[in-house]
């Protein structure tokens, strides 16, 4: 077969083409430290780096969400917990002044105007802001929650924001729950672990009250109340078991915390009310129901503290998911730095080797001679 001189020229300068191409590969990937720079170096890897960070970007938007709502929720739990303080200072002072052997009607009258004072505090802890929004006023954030007297100007709107891609959080509680006692009902599932809390409320009298349904056999038969212990002894009845003996299905019992709401300021207004005019006997029932306020508020704070704990847990798997998301995409693209200098070397030798070559294959013409 016959070697023409422009197989030789297609063939040097088709060589050389590819080596100053994989020489120019290697140098981008030097100076980007990437292995994979664009889809077609790596189409696979491509498509997943690119789904890792999609999940990252997401990931740093949720992890904006829940420090926002933390902030949020943190600040509303600090103010109520002055407001619980103001309240139990409240009731020293009613204790105090709840009989004759410790109080007149010029304490009291004394008394009364500290009273005043906690009510103002009460009314601001209500329009309390953070940045500007207020905390207590549900979807209306931009005006106060509560004028001077207690008449509540906010709605029982939550504020919900997306803390993964299935779930959604309220990072507010409404001031009509709390100041006003109205929707206070919890579930035990929203109380938080403070167990000093929940005491408090079992002690006030709000303990959790079964929502019981018909009791049926496993044939779904109703079964009847349980008499006396003395009664039908013989039968075998007992809690949790059937006059057959079978076992009781119970699956369908709830525990709920069932506490009826009161309005904070209204019971301030009436012991104020109840200390100007030496009413002994107000003060005395005011007792009762600053107990019940405080409860209110704790059962609110057990709300806000049980929010706060899922985002501190869903904070931290966002953070590591990012590190894993981050891991892998570094994995796919990033480039081995001994394996690259390497490969450059050896493909710098190559074209400078194609390059010596080249002049040998390539001989001199008859046009050369003819000049």
């Amino acid at each position: 077969m016959r070697i023409a001189d422009k197989m030789n020229y297609e063939q040097v300068k088709h060589n050389l083409s590819k080596n100053r191409t994989e020489m120019a590969d290697l140098q981008n990937q030097a100076a980007t430290q990437k292995r994979v720079n664009k889809p077609s170096d790596d189409p696979v890897a491509a498509t997943r780096v690119l789904a890792a960070r999609t999940d990252i970007a997401s990931g740093q938007q949720f992890i904006k969400n829940i420090n926002m709502a933390k902030s949020f929720l943190e600040y509303s739990e600090q103010s109520l917990g002055e407001l619980a303080d103001a309240l139990v200072r409240a009731k020293e002072l009613a204790i105090n002044q709840a009989n004759d052997a410790s109080a007149n009607a010029k304490s009291r009258e004394v008394v009364a105007t500290e009273v005043e004072q906690i009510f103002n505090q009460t009314i601001q802890v209500g329009n309390r802001k953070l940045g500007d929004r207020f905390l207590f006023g549900g979807f209306r954030t931009t005006r106060p929650p509560f004028d001077p007297n207690g008449a509540y100007a906010g709605d029982n709107g939550e504020m919900k924001v997306s803390i993964n891609k299935e779930a959604l959080i309220a990072m507010n509680i409404p001031g009509s729950e709390v100041f006003l006692g109205s929707d206070v009902n919890v579930s035990s599932s929203d109380l938080s672990a403070e167990g000093d809390d929940i005491q408090g409320a079992r002690a006030d009298g709000r303990v959790p009250v079964p929502n019981l349904a018909p009791a049926v056999n496993r044939d779904g038969t109703p079964v009847g109340i349980r008499g006396p212990a003395s009664a039908d002894a013989a039968s075998g009845s007992g809690d949790g078991v059937s006059e057959g003996g079978e076992a009781l299905d119970t699956s369908n019992l709830s525990s709920t915390w069932q506490t009826k709401g009161v309005n904070v300021f209204r019971i301030l207004k009436d012991l104020e009310t109840g200390l100007r005019t030496n009413d002994k006997g107000t003060v005395q029932d005011s007792l009762d129901t600053l107990d019940e306020a405080i409860a209110q508020v704790v059962l609110a704070r057990s709300k806000l503290g049980s929010r706060v704990m899922t985002l501190n847990s869903t904070l931290e798997s966002l953070q590591k998911g990012q590190v894993d998301a981050k891991t892998m995409a570094s994995s796919l693209e990033d480039t081995d730095t001994f394996e690259l200098v390497s490969d450059l070397n050896k493909t710098e030798s190559t074209l400078k080797a194609s390059l010596a070559t080249s002049g040998k294959l390539i001989q001199p013409s008859l046009l050369d001679f003819l000049r």
